[in-house]
């Protein structure tokens, strides 16, 4: 799936933002909010105007699900199972929406790492992100 400089990529980033996970997440939330409003209906129990503490908490877990990809990466069918079980049969979220999660991550990524997040980088993410939802959506069919 990814080549050794992609996946070097993919480190690389992560150890940017390893540690900052709740803030990176809760930023990602409110823009996915923001510019496609109609992803709020998978996330309920935020409410209508989300608190911070909601989002940083419910941030923090989305991303740490990704450090599961990232360090899982050669496997990520045995890493995301169970959170592919959840999406598909508790949460049951429209597959169509891990795209527009995909972009908002990146948009977010790109405008915390600004230069430091290269067009490789991007790159590697965008397939590595693709991948996991990927994965996710295997469990609807």
């Amino acid at each position: 799936m990814l080549s050794a400089q992609e996946r070097a990529h993919i480190a690389q980033v992560w150890d940017l933002i390893a540690g900052h996970e709740a803030p990176f997440g809760a930023e990602l939330l409110l823009r996915l909010f923001a510019v496609y409003p109609n992803t709020k209906t998978y996330f309920k129990h935020l409410g209508d105007c989300p608190d911070e503490v909601l989002l940083l908490n419910h941030g923090q877990r989305m991303l740490e699900a990704v450090g599961v990809a990232v360090r899982h990466v050669d496997n990520l069918r045995a890493a995301l199972s169970p959170l592919a079980d959840l999406h598909a049969h508790v949460l049951r979220v429209d597959p169509t929406n891990f795209p527009l999660l995909i972009q908002c991550f990146q948009v977010v990524l790109a405008s915390h790492l600004q230069d430091e997040f290269t067009v490789e980088m991007q790159a590697a993410w965008d397939k590595f992100l693709t991948g996991i939802a990927v994965v996710l959506t295997e469990k609807y069919r």
